[in-house]
């Protein structure tokens, strides 16, 4: 028995086809170049996108001896690689990730048994001491990312490192339509909290992963407000679930960061064992994120116990007159220009701190 769809012969209509392809490859490509030109206009530009293979990517230029930066993105905006390497005689590589934890990549360094070398560690108390969610998975993904990284993620990075030098549109964390989805103002309700956004676009990133901040957020202006405007809620941390009773809910945040002490312990002893070394790094802040964290995070119950149960030496900028006198045009990073002087008045002390 034959199939009912045997002698089916599917008709191709008779159609100016290469015109219509030229048609919709024109179209396509207005509509590309109109994207691109309202991207520009409201002052996105070219940058790489920091993504967990860009980041692997830096990874794998970490050496035995390598100085290596980790941690958050207030090393990433306020560490300069040329003057860190004038001043300390080799060029870092930089692995700080943005609103992450740094521990996740001090333990994959302390557990690589080729690594001697040195980290340069920022410190931000609420985020370094977070006991999970966010800034930790962050870390995590990009660990992962590197240790597991395919080839065809690997070539797929490669392909999109000239893409997005050259298109300002190709911005994932602001200009992907789920990014544009999340501006929509939507209330919370009872059994679904709206999480906090992310600051918009601030930033420029190279293939070496500095960050430097744009002009626009630099100068006081609509783009500074908004970046302002995010800190204080992403700072707050999550109210305790209403299962849960309080004290249980704080005993157990209490036990977590009690652990990310001596785990930190253990991976700066492992480092130290092989010769390796370590600095923790208090970066500038101003204005009322300073307010909130010395309030919230006080450095006699984070920063002092930190150094105290590691041994390892600290800079905190509040410290030295000539580190403590930059201001943070939205509160939380340098600008590009005081990024460079910083990292210059930086360097003595974190020679001293290393003993070089």
């Amino acid at each position: 028995m034959h199939s009912s769809t045997s002698n089916f012969e599917r008709v191709i209509p008779a159609l100016p086809w290469r015109g219509i392809t030229v048609a919709v490859c024109v179209f396509a490509l207005i509509a590309v170049a109109a994207w691109e030109i309202h991207c520009r206009a409201v002052g996105y530009e070219p940058t790489l996108n920091d993504t967990e293979d860009l980041w692997a990517e830096a990874r794998r230029r970490v050496e035995p001896e390598s100085i290596v930066i980790i941690g958050d993105s207030r090393a990433w905006f306020d560490s300069d690689l040329d003057e860190l390497e004038r001043g300390l005689g080799q060029r870092p590589v930089q692995l700080a990730l943005p609103g992450s934890c740094a521990y996740p990549v001090l333990a994959d360094l302390a557990d690589d048994p080729h690594f001697h070398g040195t980290i340069i560690c920022s410190v931000v108390p609420r985020i370094f001491f977070a006991p999970g969610g966010p800034p930790v998975e962050h870390s995590e993904k990009a660990v992962r990312r590197y240790h597991g990284q395919t080839w065809a993620q690997r070539a797929s990075h490669y392909l999109s490192v000239p893409l997005e030098q050259s298109f300002a549109f190709l911005k994932q964390d602001d200009l992907a339509l789920e990014e544009l989805l999340k501006d929509l103002p939507i209330p919370d309700r009872p059994y679904a909290q709206v999480p906090p956004r992310a600051p918009p676009y601030f930033c420029s990133i190279d293939r070496e992963r500095r960050a430097r901040m744009v002009e626009q957020c630099a100068r006081p202006g609509p783009l500074q407000e908004k970046v302002k405007s995010r800190w204080t809620r992403l700072f707050t941390p999550p109210r305790p679930p209403k299962f849960v009773p309080k004290e249980i809910f704080e005993a157990k945040i209490a036990e977590a960061i009690e652990a990310r002490y001596r785990n930190t312990k253990i991976a700066v002893d492992k480092l130290r064992a092989r010769g390796g070394k370590i600095v923790f790094v208090r970066f500038p802040l101003s204005g009322d994120l300073k307010v909130y964290e010395d309030r919230a995070t006080p450095r006699a119950k984070t920063w002092d116990p930190l150094l105290r149960q590691t041994g390892a030496p600290g800079v905190y900028f509040e410290d030295y007159p000539e580190l403590s006198g930059f201001n943070c045009p939205e509160w939380s990073h340098l600008s590009a220009g005081d990024s460079v002087e910083f990292s210059k008045r930086l360097v003595p002390h974190l020679r001293a701190a290393l003993q070089l």
